[in-house]
């Protein structure tokens, strides 16, 4: 996880493309310049961090399902909800599921659990829109390949 640079997941664990379910995991790092102001002496992912978590993995699924020829891009988040404060060094394991895709968009529930426990669930919807260019969808198309190897 690079808070930095908003790369979120590590390791693709596994993709379900009957049941349209993406398995993914990620560790916070012990480090970030994210926690040199939330909060000092006090270190915790920012929330908005853990939605966009669950959007990338959900992100990701959604390319699954249409073979990476578009790209999906958050237009929605509902029932969003933060449950428990997640600090440096914790394991993350993230779940997203497609409830319903069609005409250009997508709905997906999505949540992140550590240690067993809920800390953040979401129902988020998708426009999905032509890459803008060949470019980003190969460097996409990479970075999800890499992800899957580090399973």
């Amino acid at each position: 996880m690079l808070l930095e640079y908003f790369q979120m997941i590590d390791r693709i664990t596994s993709v379900d493309m009957e049941a349209k379910v993406l398995e993914a995991s990620s560790v916070v790092p012990d480090q970030s310049t994210v926690f040199e102001g939330h909060f000092p002496g006090h270190p915790l992912v920012p929330g908005v961090l853990l939605i966009e978590t669950m959007a990338q993995a959900s992100g990701i699924l959604i390319m699954h399902t249409i073979d990476f020829a578009r790209i999906p891009l958050l237009a929605g988040v509902k029932e969003g909800k933060l449950r428990d404060f997640v600090g440096p060094k914790t394991q993350l394991d993230i779940r997203a599921e497609i409830e319903h895709e069609g005409s250009g968009f997508a709905v997906t529930r999505a949540e992140i659990r550590s240690g067993g426990k809920r800390v953040a669930n979401a129902q988020l919807t998708y426009t999905i829109i032509p890459f803008p260019t060949p470019e980003l969808q190969g460097l996409i198309k990479g970075q999800v390949a890499d992800m899957k190897k580090q399973a």
